[in-house]
């Protein structure tokens, strides 16, 4: 598990030296100093001058919004790499860094933990959770992990196989660990980064794709011991409710579809904000499970609490009040992105709200003293519905819901706005949101059955449950990426900054009137936060999915970001030739460290010579969407992400595919073994789909 690293260790040992003193090194007991002070008094303290990094959104709101402004406008064109440090990693890194008074913490693929001199670059310790390579199919969108929480001298992560670590924050040693998944026989997965409010550890799970119930527990920070755990949708209605919450949200669901044995979905995987004033915890909650509201749900209904915020007791879990974005949710319309808290004027009236652009597509303003809806707009293109009435609910259009028609859904389930985060500047009055759009042809599957394998039912065949078949016509709408500065107060936009893809990273916002964000293509870049002009920019080496923080030591500002390119849509696709390896990348003013060695991805060529019969091609398509589509993309048609396309493997690969896949050989990079999955004339019919596919397009 831990990993020390011998140079750092041997010299921190049983010095005692103080930070203001070496800020260049760090001890063993400033570390533990420095990470024992960090509490709930302390992360709100820090909001007056935010010099360090405490917590995932910075402070309990979420805001993203950092005070210092040594790096600012006037001088950013002087930021440059102060050093870089690499991440042993070469899926998804999706961590915002947690920095404390020079101390580094981020996390990277397979919950791997690693602490960094946060000035130097030093690298600390590691520690591995050692998640089984075989677990890595039992998650849709990667093996990531968005980062850690500390508190009282402990740094917290949730392993993607769904264990809480608590480890020693000097020296990486675990102090306890435990199991957070109530069953082990569903396809649970972590996520999401802990938080912790008033001593308690809190953290959600996911799964709804394959067919989980979602819930959110909360641990005690100093033991591990479970204190409270809140589900998101009712269970069996044959038996007990945990609560009043459970009872009311039964009563929106049509037991005809007997959801409970698919989970029912709404799995908390990412979002949380704490208001200290009013004394409230709120979540995010996730689609349904499976996807299409006409199997879990037939006759319909609002199916509580999927696709909502919810207000929670952060000391009991009780159910205080929530708003649902999208009642019945039938898209993957989850709400579990990022939540901010703020104080806005509007129409007059100070209004204590929360801000949230989940994947649907409308920016809502919320009142969280009691979850009342006050407004909803596009940020978008969206053609579910045209608008959102009086009562908080949408206006949907016509067809949305068909059980006979295609439906292009826009935005489509990879979200108008993913997990990525978004900043708010109380300076400039914006909202920076990552939006993006990438098509998607959504179709009624009457064939669907709970936990069958159904050849063209996308994943089908590794326990994804979905109840859709996906582009049976061709999507007509284009891919986009943009950075968006959005007005909640007026809601409407103000500035843009297009980009050539989408999926790109999180954003931060400073009081030196800056934005940052790392992009698709692979640079990170600084924007003036209230006219959009580009400022400054850098190559990274690979594209960036994750969000950067900033924080001061010995009166010097950082900038530091997480760069791996990955999830959903980065394990299919990319935007750059660039493949450098998970690295984390700090700036400062006239840095001088020096850049490391761009890698770039070797030539693709079409795979070419793999004799087959033509009449496989058919069936193979479909046993390929049901088995490697959504990590692989289309043979030949999508590039490849941090995951190899097919259309361009070797032909020694495709010749022996059936020795491979039936053996797990590929199982420690993350694939699955389809040993019992697929026979070998079922291997030899995708091996003539990938090749036909190929064949194919090598001469577009």
């Amino acid at each position: 598990m831990r990993t020390a690293i011998p140079a750092a260790m041997a010299g921190i040992a049983g010095a005692a030296l103080s930070f203001a003193a070496a800020a260049q090194e760090l001890s063993a007991d400033a570390i533990t100093q420095a990470i024992s002070a960090v509490n709930t008094e302390a992360i709100i303290a820090n909001k007056e001058a935010t010099r360090n990094w405490p917590t995932h959104g910075l402070d309990y709101e979420e805001t993203r919004h950092s005070k210092l402004d040594g790096i600012n406008t006037e001088n950013v064109s002087k930021l440059a790499l102060a050093w870089s440090a690499g991440l042993d990693s070469r899926r998804g890194v999706e961590a915002t860094p947690i920095v404390v008074d020079g101390v580094m913490y981020v996390t990277a693929s397979w919950s791997i933990v690693h602490a960094f001199n946060a000035v130097t670059g030093e690298k600390l310790w590691e520690y591995d959770p050692e998640v089984p390579k075989d677990y890595a199919y039992k998650g849709c969108c990667d093996v990531i992990n968005r980062g850690v929480a500390v508190y009282e001298g402990k740094v917290f992560v949730a392993s993607y196989d769904g264990f809480l670590h608590a480890i020693d924050a000097a020296t990486g040693a675990q102090a306890w660990k435990i199991d957070t998944i109530e069953n082990r026989e569903m396809s649970y997965t972590i996520t999401g980064a802990p938080r912790v409010y008033k001593g308690k550890v809190m953290i959600g799970n996911a799964g709804a794709e394959y067919g989980v119930r979602g819930y959110i527990t909360a641990y005690d920070a100093t033991s591990g011991e479970q204190q409270w755990r809140w589900y998101s949708v009712p269970g069996d209605p044959s038996k007990p409710f945990e609560d009043d919450s459970m009872k009311a949200a039964a009563e929106t669901w049509d037991p005809a579809g007997k959801w409970w044995e698919a989970g029912g979905g709404g799995t908390m995987w990412d979002s949380m904000a704490f208001d200290p004033e009013l004394d409230l915890m709120y979540v995010g909650t996730g689609n349904g499970s499976p996807w299409n509201r006409n199997l879990r749900s037939p006759a319909g209904g609002d199916n509580l609490y999927l696709a909502s915020v919810v207000a929670l007791n952060p000391d009991t879990g009780e159910y205080v009040c929530h708003h649902q974005e999208t009642p019945g949710d039938n898209w993957d319309y989850t709400s579990t992105q990022h939540i901010i808290l703020a104080d806005l004027e509007i129409e007059g009236e100070a209004r204590k709200v929360w801000l949230h652009a989940p994947k649907n597509g409308f920016f809502y303003v919320v009142d969280r003293t009691n979850c009342d809806f006050i407004s909803a707009e596009k940020f978008v293109e969206v053609n579910w519905a045209t608008g959102y009435d009086e009562e908080g609910r949408p206006i949907e259009v016509d067809g949305a819901r068909s059980r006979t028609e295609p439906w292009e859904t826009i935005p489509s389930a990879y979200g108008a706005h993913n997990w990525h985060p978004m900043s708010f500047n109380p300076q400039t009055g914006l909202v920076y949101i990552p939006a993006q759009g990438v098509p998607l042809v959504q179709q009624h599957n009457p064939d669907w059955q709970l936990n069958t394998h159904v050849p063209g039912a996308a994943m089908s065949n590794l326990g994804w449950n979905l109840g859709y078949l996906f582009n049976t016509v061709a999507p007509t709408a284009t891919p986009f990426g943009h950075l968006l500065a959005w007005d909640p107060v007026n809601q409407k936009e103000v500035w843009r900054a297009n980009y050539v893809s989408p999926w790109n990273g999180g954003t931060l916002t400073t009081a030196g009137g800056l934005v940052f964000q790392g992009t698709a293509d692979g640079r990170f870049v600084a924007y003036d936060a209230k006219s959009g002009e580009m400022l400054w920019q850098t190559p990274v080496g690979s594209g960036v999915v994750a969000a950067p923080s900033t924080w001061e030591k010995d009166g010097v500002q950082y900038v530091t970001v997480a760069v791996g390119w990955g999830g959903v849509y980065g394990q299919m696709q990319r935007a750059t030739e660039k493949t450098g390896p998970g690295r984390v990348y700090t700036f400062m003013l006239d840095g001088k460290g020096e850049m490391p060695e761009m890698v770039e991805r070797e030539p693709a060529t079409l795979v070419a010579g793999v004799p087959y019969n033509p009449e496989d091609i058919g069936p193979g398509a479909a046993l390929y969407v049901s088995s490697c589509l959504f990590c692989h993309g289309v043979p030949g048609v999508n590039n490849g992400g941090n995951i190899p396309n097919l259309g361009f493997s070797s032909a020694d690969t495709l010749n022996n595919a059936a020795e491979l896949l039936l053996t797990g050989a590929f199982v420690e990079g993350g694939m699955p073994t389809f040993e019992g999955k697929l026979t070998e004339d079922e291997v030899k019919k995708i091996v003539a789909f990938i090749q036909g596919t190929a064949d194919a397009v090598r001469p577009k």
